[in-house]
């Protein structure tokens, strides 16, 4: 696989003029090079490979687009869609052992190419906007457009459901209710986090 990293340094290029041609942030950038961004668009593909003057097949070891969703269709447009139980580094959100329920869920809010999953708010953190034992559907990706709601891993904790904030020198995951200081990965400390994906749905139970 193509040395990210190498080859710019090769062309004498800054992350942040590989970051204005591609179209992304910095930070983005970083993530690509340290290899915790797994797949990418295939526009960006061929954007990236223009600007390390290199053909797009070199980024063969990286998937143009996550895998065809295996989420089962129920009458109606409904899809199944699991309610897991945690989300943690090393471990698979889709394991069987892992799966407490399926809920019926639109499936034209679901774009074909992604898959899906059900969390559990845990804590206060999102107050008022997101209460405890509010459900969110995610999407798994591992790139974020700025300000949206995503579920993290940082380190070996468990998945936390927070507002990402991302520019070229940091990533801030800001709480929503005041008492929880927002906590901010700078420079190498933006490798500790891991996007597991953005939330598409709020979901609150009654009982």
């Amino acid at each position: 696989m193509l040395d990210l990293k190498q080859r710019r340094i090769e062309l004498n290029l800054t992350m942040l003029e590989v970051a204005k041609l591609v179209g992304v942030s910095e930070a983005t950038i970083s993530r690509y090079e340290s290899g915790n961004i797994k797949n990418m668009r295939r526009d960006r593909i061929e954007k990236y490979a223009k600007a390390l003057q290199v053909s797009p097949s070199e980024f063969l070891d990286i998937q143009e687009e996550p895998q065809i969703s295996k989420i089962p269709y129920t009458e109606e447009g409904a899809v199944l869609v699991p309610l897991i139980g945690k989300v943690a580094a090393g471990y698979s959100c889709h394991a069987e052992d892992n799966i407490s329920e399926y809920i019926r869920t639109d499936g034209s809010s679901l774009k074909t190419g992604y898959d899906y999953f059900w969390l559990e708010v845990k804590g206060d953190s999102m107050e008022p906007e997101l209460h405890e034992k509010d459900l969110v559907l995610v999407q798994e990706q591992s790139e974020l457009d700025s300000e949206c709601y995503a579920v993290v891993t940082v380190d070996n904790e468990d998945g936390l459901v927070k507002q990402v904030q991302i520019d070229n020198t940091k990533i801030t995951l800001k709480s929503i209710n005041p008492y929880y200081p927002p906590r901010i990965f700078e420079k190498q400390d933006m490798n500790r986090i891991k996007i597991v994906g953005r939330v598409i749905e709020i979901k609150r139970r009654l009982v």
